[in-house]
């Protein structure tokens, strides 16, 4: 009878009929397959599980969330509930600000080079940017972004790109005329070696002059270089797509830096959150004087500082000027004595906010009194903000009266006391937003009623009723510009009424 057992992985077989026992060894190759088997199980294994880790973590950022959502938590009930709520919903988009398409470019031959240095104060210089853009437009010409005054009475240092957008300038006019920061290498070498022109343009002149006698200049030279802009473009008889031009620049292409907007904005929020506000254009200041030579309410000290003065710059070209006549003739700004009789006669609500749109004024406090006694919610930009708002601003006039500028706009009233540059342009700015109020004071008809009120030959209501009727039809509305052929000077100034770009033309009535 034979019998078989293991013992150790050898096998021990037992035969009957007293036959010897055998003792059989398996081969080395079986032991070691035997042995290797759990080993491989536990590598391969050990390679699957890490594989799937790798899997997990690749895209653990998109699924891990909704995979972990489902575990257990430590958190209470309803922080977990919070969070499974705020899981399922969608994520906030992120506002994206697109930026307007850019006009196409306008492909012209280039006739040359347009170098212009304005002069004047801030609108005046505002206003001769948007005429030198016209003419280099119609001129086919390559215009190098304009240099601002910086040697006049305000001394202001200031660049383009200080006051105005100057990308945006350049872009937004890109479809009617190629506009560069500065000449190309080669020609401003050209004008390094003094190989231009430079003349100033006669006043008050055509297209038809610009390119009958500019135009040829600039073929000859390359480079020509307008040294006075003020006023060099005609108010009336220009074709209607220029005059369409001089309102795109002045409207949209001629954008304050972001600074200057924002902190204007500011101001005007501070305003707002007191009520309705009136500017007053108080052009009282100590430079207005002495070029106009009014010296109204002024002491002896004062008239003679005035005078000292106008004597002392040599482009002010009148030096002897009679105050007294000059005022009796309406051509001097009005005190802020008379001024504020003017608003108190038009029945201007004495809790109105008076902002002041002007720099330091003449006289201080004692010329401001009769004002602030009558209106005592008078602020300016100074007392509404803190000095470090100012700090980047003092000693650049042109920065602190683009301030003015955006306020002026914004007001519920504006009342300009001189029919100076700002004035202007702020009014015809004011009309092409809708006629927006603005009160045109008849100067020499309120000097003559302010002087017999005064002196007692009329009463306050006599005085108040005719302030009110002279005024009636000055407020800003839609009217057409008077035309004097052989006076340019004396007609309408574009700019206060640009009429062929307002919204209704059909408003305007003859005044």
């Amino acid at each position: 009878m034979g019998w078989k057992a293991t013992m150790g992985g050898v096998k021990v077989v037992g035969g009957g009929g007293g036959g010897a026992d055998k003792l059989r060894c398996p081969s080395v190759a079986a032991v070691a397959r035997s042995r290797m088997r759990p080993w491989v199980l536990r590598a391969t294994t050990t390679v699957l599980l890490w594989t799937c880790v790798m899997q997990l973590t690749a895209v653990g950022e998109r699924w891990g969330p909704r995979v972990l959502k489902g575990w257990p938590s430590c958190r209470t009930a309803p922080e977990a509930a919070s969070a499974a709520l705020a899981a399922t919903r969608l994520p906030m988009p992120v506002p994206v600000v697109e930026k307007a398409p850019l006009p196409p470019k306008r492909i012209y031959g280039n006739n040359g080079y347009l170098m212009v240095s304005c002069n004047g104060g801030l609108n005046q210089m505002r206003a001769a940017i948007c005429d030198m853009v016209v003419i280099a437009r119609y001129l086919n010409v390559t215009l190098i972004v304009p240099e601002l005054d910086k040697t006049s009475f305000w001394n202001d240092p200031s660049e383009f790109q200080d006051i105005f957008d100057v990308e945006h300038f350049i872009t937004s006019l890109r479809d009617e005329v190629r506009i560069l920061r500065e000449l190309p290498p080669r020609v401003k070498r050209r004008v390094e070696l003094g190989m231009f022109h430079s003349m100033p343009p006669i006043s008050w002149s055509d297209i038809s002059y610009y390119r009958n006698k500019i135009l040829p200049l600039i073929r000859k030279h390359k480079v020509l270089h307008l040294n006075r802009t003020d006023a060099r473009l005609a108010n009336n008889g220009l074709p209607l797509e220029v005059q369409k031009l001089r309102c795109r620049v002045n409207f949209s292409s001629l954008k304050f830096t972001s600074e200057i907007e924002e902190l204007g904005r500011r101001v005007i929020r501070l305003l707002r959150q007191n009520g309705p506000f009136l500017v007053l254009h108080l052009r009282y200041e100590m430079d207005m004087l002495a070029f106009s030579g009014c010296t109204e309410g002024c002491t002896r000290e004062e008239a003679d500082e005035l005078t000292r003065m106008r004597y002392a710059y040599p482009w002010w070209k009148e030096k002897v000027i009679n105050s007294y006549a000059k005022r009796k003739d309406g051509l001097c700004p009005l005190t802020p004595e008379e001024i504020a009789l003017v608003l108190r006669a038009l029945d201007i609500d004495r809790s109105m906010q008076i902002y002041i749109a002007a720099g330091e004024i003449f006289g201080g406090k004692r010329r401001m009194a009769a004002l602030t006694s009558a209106y005592p919610n008078v602020v300016r930009k100074e007392t509404l903000l803190e000095p470090s708002d100012l700090m980047f601003f003092q000693n650049h006039s042109s920065q602190m009266a683009a301030l003015d500028y955006l306020v002026s706009l914004e007001s519920d009233i504006f009342v300009p006391t001189y029919d100076g540059n700002m004035a202007k342009v702020v009014e015809g700015h004011r009309r092409f937003m809708g006629f927006k109020k603005t009160i045109l004071l008849d100067r020499k008809l309120i000097v003559e009623l302010v002087d017999q009120y005064n002196s007692g030959s009329m009463l306050w209501d006599e005085f108040s009723s005719l302030i009110k009727s002279v005024h009636a039809n000055r407020m800003g509305a839609a009217s057409k510009r008077t035309v004097i052929h052989d006076k340019p000077k004396e007609e309408g100034y574009f700019y206060a009424n640009p009429q062929e770009c307002l919204r209704d033309p059909n408003l305007l009535r003859t005044s």
